[in-house]
């Protein structure tokens, strides 16, 4: 049988709180929840909930260094994610980072090398990677089943929020509050599985993003970003909170053929013949390859937010690979970062992202900021 890990959760909000509870729960095997942090009403709340021997803080320095957790999860706001990260690691603590990793790379990249150099766990709450769904489309493109990718576009429009939603919290939809909008808040999976999914690192992005273009915000609820490939390949994301019913729907063109996920499905539009050896072989003028359509069967179960908690802490005990190494955290911030500032400054940017031009474009934003 495992030990139990000494769980802590430092942000108690809507997700925090649900992490504790499932670990007060039970649901995570070989882990105990031992201590939260967070703000006064908050662990006032979360004492009427718990039914286990928990320790409850509101100064987040006694919390890491005198509750005797293990294991931390981070669920605060974006700003404080790799700030609380780097003192878990210095107080020998694994970490669990709630998405995104940070709001700018530079932050994240300070993290990272923390993480190493502490020696400990590290993951990131990228749920979506344990979607039956996303790890076969993976396993199907790494496998060279779609051949070289030529395009991928993927449209998020089903994030829609109602104004009273940004009204919730003051530091909701703000530069200095949140650091973003849609790329930061309700769109991290997908920038994370766009590349996760694909393999394929991004050489330049032209974007375009509207703020306050459908809420009473300052940041983005509007975005469609082109992306330029390695190889060659071109891409397009949309998303946006502001479109009902919206579209979820992603697909991926390659020599081979396409493959479309929409609507809980995966379909794969498989060629007969490689496109580029029937354009190099056809004399008929008008004929394209010919295709079949492919309902490509998904497998399993969806442990979601259960099932990264689980591998992290299967991680520490028994060294299974992680799902969602934490490091994998900086390709989402990386790519948001350079859709901002392609928009910021209204012409392309190249990867790496300028980390520095980056920090000093968001303090201009946040120095700017209403609230």
């Amino acid at each position: 049988m495992m030990r139990n890990i000494k769980v802590g959760v430092i942000g108690i909000g809507h997700m925090g709180r649900t992490y504790a509870l499932q670990l007060d729960k039970g649901l995570i095997e070989g882990a105990v929840l031992t201590a939260v942090c967070g703000r006064n009403q908050q662990l006032a709340d979360m004492k009427e909930q718990v039914t286990g021997d928990v320790q409850y803080y509101q100064d987040e320095d006694a919390f890491f260094q005198e509750s005797g957790i293990e294991a931390v999860i981070i669920a605060t706001p974006h700003f404080s994610h790799p700030e609380l990260a780097i003192k878990a690691f210095a107080n020998g603590i694994h970490v669990l980072v709630e998405k995104p990793a940070g709001v700018y790379s530079k932050h994240v990249i300070e993290m990272n090398e923390a993480a190493k150099e502490s020696g400990k766990v590290f993951s990131i709450m990228l749920n979506q990677r344990t979607n039956p769904l996303y790890q076969t489309l993976r396993e199907l493109i790494h496998a060279g089943e779609l051949g070289e990718i030529k395009r991928t576009n993927w449209v998020i429009t089903d994030w829609y929020r109602s104004q009273s939603y940004y009204d919730l919290s003051s530091w909701r939809a703000t530069w200095k509050g949140e650091g973003g909008g849609v790329l930061l808040n309700q769109a991290p999976h997908q920038l994370d599985l766009w590349q996760w999914i694909t393999g394929l690192e991004i050489k330049r992005v032209h974007a375009f993003c509207h703020y306050g273009k459908y809420h009473d915000i300052e940041v983005e609820d509007d975005v469609t970003a082109y992306v330029e490939y390695g190889n060659g390949a071109t891409g397009v994301f949309i998303a946006s909170t502001g479109e009902a019913p919206g579209t979820n729907r992603f697909e991926i063109a390659g020599h081979r053929g396409k493959v479309v996920v929409e609507n809980n499905a995966l379909t794969f539009y498989q060629l007969a013949q490689s496109e580029r050896e029937f354009n190099a072989t056809y004399k008929g003028g008008f004929g394209k390859p010919e295709y079949n359509r492919i309902d490509v069967p998904v497998d399993g179960d969806n442990p979601g937010h259960v099932g990264i908690i689980q591998n992290w802490i299967h991680a520490i005990v028994q060294g299974t690979p992680l799902l969602a190494p934490g490091e994998d955290g900086l390709h989402s911030v990386e790519i948001a970062n350079a859709i901002y500032l392609s928009s910021w400054m209204n012409q392309s940017v190249d990867f790496p992202v300028n980390a520095d031009l980056y920090y000093e474009k968001l303090q201009e934003k946040i120095r700017q900021s209403s609230k």
